[in-house]
């Protein structure tokens, strides 16, 4: 049987001219070319289905590609039949610039019924021969446990073709929420505004503050909170740069200086961040209103204070002062589901500031840290019901942080590789009740399509609480015809579609997915079992032992930190790596193929 997370029945109606082959499917994982093939990464263990039999739990989605190849010139029409909810994306090939390759990641939303033709005029790839469609079958949490059946339909003026599909639902009910946060991360507005040329027009254009430009800017940002919240994920949305200037869009507006500091109007911050924060912005989803769970806020050495006057009385009062009445408006507003993270994000490098925030290289420069917790203490009431916490992101010297910074830090996010040095240090910080995430970049697309699901598997076998793909909104300026790997984004502009917002990609679903799958087995895995269902969970992913995940051995920590470089960095994770280096497009099926017959088991 063919398994799939989350499956749902699906008839798809496709019209065709005729010549047109049967409609074939492919699991997930295994990427279709636009010349009826499947990618090179993904030809592993691939197979193509004259019919899909699908298993899921219910309240998840179950997916696959649904592949038309043409033996003649022909137009196609295409709709969908069945009775639980059915979302259908064409697939975008992109020509991939570094190795001149197809690859198909961005999903187009498409309605039905849906006319298109073989080659596509649109995506402009010469010698075309077959189109794919991802389909994403959505399965309430009070679906009926049966077996649902359907078909897809490939119809032209001389007839049609069908593919019979089947989802058994089994009675599991995969969690709300989530048992690894996998955060996706981004800096700024600007690249909003270069990627939505037409939709901002008035907020880029205006030579004054614009409300209606104001609110399209504001909109635009809810829907990539929406877009990623509905596929597992969180949104971060950095809003000041490397020498302090904040957005603001991202900020109260202040008024008065020194101890007469304080926030003149709310209205731009409340209007961002207020959906947000009280969950209204999700209200439409199928995952329900939920505030966000993570909140960067403005603050940092030039907001709300100047460094001007660092270590001046001023300060200190400026800084007490406005977070004191954030937090007050915060209370009031019953913003308390978010925790709203004080973070330094530059390095000295940058030569904003004398020292770093970001990964800190330098142990003197610990000492900043130790002051601003210090004055967050006196803005923030004792027992408040809002959350801030202080966060590092950390690397270079994690474990050193780790020790001179006990209870000033509560949040840290660790470079993945390093943390595997320091195993020991996991249960340590969660003892203290410290959130701890890992970070990395995001695989590209040339990648076995499985390595986007590694970094979620290894925060929860590994026992972290997150997981941070630094940047995942910079397709490049032209990632249609010429994608430079896709590795900084997992959603694309929507505009060139006629979509004023963000449309998801391939990665973004499989990463989806995977993590359903997991919020379902840490459901299963309760005290003593989980070491059983983790170390089931290494074997069937890529033939590993739980002692494979961690890296307490690497020799560079040995050494002193003020040698290190970052070439000694990639050398010292080498090893680590190369266990994890030869994926195969089917690991992750095999690892939910364990968890769907486990939760039957335990209903």
């Amino acid at each position: 049987m063919w398994i799939l997370r989350n499956s749902l029945p699906v008839v798809l109606l496709l019209a065709a001219t005729c010549q047109a082959q049967q409609p074939r499917a492919l699991q997930e994982c295994f990427r279709p070319d636009p010349f009826g093939g499947i990618v090179e990464s993904d030809r592993q263990g691939a197979g193509w289905l004259k019919q899909v039999n699908l298993k899921a739990a219910r309240g998840s989605y179950a997916s696959f590609h649904l592949v038309i190849s043409k033996k003649a010139s022909a137009d196609y029409k295409l709709a969908v039949r069945f009775p639980l909810a059915v979302d259908v994306y064409r697939e975008w090939f992109h020509f991939n610039t570094p190795d001149k390759k197809y690859y198909p990641d961005a999903l187009i939303p498409v309605s039905l019924p849906y006319q298109f033709q073989i080659p596509d005029p649109d995506n402009k790839i010469p010698g075309q021969t077959a189109q794919a469609f991802w389909i994403d079958l959505w399965i309430p949490a009070d679906s009926q446990t049966k077996t649902y059946q359907g078909e897809a339909i490939v119809s032209t003026s001389s007839g049609s073709e069908t593919l019979p599909i089947a989802l058994s639902v089994i009675p599991a009910v995969v969690p709300q929420d989530d048992a690894v946060t996998l955060d996706n991360n981004s800096y700024g507005t600007s690249w909003l505004v270069n990627q939505y040329p037409k939709t901002l027009a008035a907020f880029r254009d205006s030579s004054e503050e614009s409300p209606a430009g104001e609110d399209r800017l504001i909109g635009l940002i809810h829907a990539y909170h929406r877009i990623f919240y509905e596929n597992r994920g969180t949104f971060h949305q950095l809003g000041y740069g490397h020498a302090g200037k904040v957005g603001p869009e991202f900020a109260p507006e202040l008024t008065g200086t020194g101890r007469q500091m304080h926030i003149a109007s709310w209205d731009l911050f409340d209007r961002h961040y207020g959906p947000l924060l009280d969950g209204s912005a999700f209200r439409d989803t199928r995952r329900g209103a939920k505030p966000i769970p993570f909140m960067y806020l403005p603050v940092n050495p030039e907001w709300p204070a100047s460094f001007l006057w660092w270590g001046e009385p001023g300060y200190d009062a400026e800084f007490v002062n406005v977070l004191s009445e954030m937090e007050r408006h915060f209370r009031e507003k019953h913003w308390t589901h978010t925790k709203f993270e004080v973070f330094f994000n530059h390095k000295k490098r940058y030569k904003g500031f004398p020292w770093d925030g970001d990964e800190v290289r330098f142990e003197h420069d610990n000492n900043y840290f130790r002051v601003y917790h210090r004055m967050l203490e006196q803005a923030i009431p004792l027992h408040s019901p809002v959350h801030f916490v202080m966060r590092a992101d950390t690397s270079w010297t994690a474990a050193q942080q780790f020790r001179e910074l006990e209870g000033v830090i509560g949040f840290w996010v660790v470079g993945e590789g390093e943390l595997t040095w320091h195993p020991d240090a996991i249960p340590r910080l969660k003892q203290h009740g410290d959130i701890i995430w890992t970070y990395e970049g995001t695989p590209t697309v040339q990648k076995v399509s499985t390595e986007i699901t590694l970094n979620p598997v290894r925060s929860w076998i590994n026992g972290v609480d997150g997981f941070v793909r630094w940047q995942t909104v910079e397709p490049g300026s032209d990632p249609w015809f010429h994608l430079n790997g896709g590795d900084l984004t997992l959603v694309y502009p929507g505009e060139r579609f006629n979509i004023a917002g963000p449309i998801p990609s391939i990665r973004l679903k499989l990463q989806r997915n995977c993590l359903q799958d997991l919020a379902l087995l840490n459901a299963l895995s309760t005290g003593d079992s989980r070491k059983t269902y983790a170390e089931e969970v290494a074997r069937r992913f890529n033939h590993t032992q739980i002692t494979d995940w961690s890296n307490a051995n690497a020799k560079l920590p040995a050494k002193p930190i003020i040698d290190w470089n970052n070439a000694d960095f990639a050398d010292a994770l080498k090893p680590y790596e190369a266990r994890f280096a030869n994926l195969d497009p089917a690991a992750w099926l095999r690892v939910r193929e364990y968890i769907l017959d486990q939760a039957e088991k335990t209903q």
